[in-house]
């Protein structure tokens, strides 16, 4: 049943990060912190602004900018908490 539930799970490409939202700075950006140690100011662009809602501890995909990317990034993917923690079980998260 669980294989079930997650089986369409969004895993992280190449070039994304998970991070965990830290705090809301207004205007569509969050900071959040990522798994490599850095903390991004990331954007939140409209397709996920207007179908979902971000708050703080959510757990995200990032995906760095080509310029600025260790202090900026644009946030593509919001996990649930049933998510975030099967990707916990799974060792994609410490």
């Amino acid at each position: 049943m669980e294989e079930e539930q997650f089986g369409k799970m969004r895993i992280p490409k190449k070039e994304e990060i998970l991070g965990t939202v830290v705090g809301m700075m207004g205007a569509s950006r969050v900071m959040v912190s990522c798994l490599d140690g850095k903390e991004r100011l990331c954007r939140i662009p409209g397709k996920i602004k207007r179908n979902i809602w971000v708050k703080e501890e959510d757990a995200v995909i990032v995906k760095p900018w080509s310029v600025e990317g260790d202090k900026k990034g644009d946030i593509i993917w919001r996990y649930t908490k049933l998510q975030a923690e099967w990707l916990r079980r799974k060792g994609f998260w410490k």
